[in-house]
């Protein structure tokens, strides 16, 4: 699931080595995202995985993201 995400995350912040980036990696802090940032994770994340937030979800780690993905695809 994480390097599947490292491609999604890739497309939304191109200029981070995703190589780096861990299920510990913080979105905010580490990756510096904003609110579009997390908004277009959020949009590309739907297209990829064919689902709707249907609720507001609090993402701090790429693991949490991961999580979230693999609860919603069961």
């Amino acid at each position: 699931m994480l390097e599947q995400l490292k491609v999604i995350l890739g497309k939304v912040v191109p200029d981070v080595d995703m190589s780096t980036v861990t299920e510990s990696t913080k979105l905010v802090e580490d990756l510096e995202f904003d609110s579009l940032a997390i908004m277009m994770l959020s949009m590309e994340v739907e297209d990829a995985y064919g689902f709707k937030f249907t609720e507001f979800v609090k993402f701090e780690t790429v693991g949490d993201v991961c999580a979230y993905i693999e609860e919603r695809t069961k």
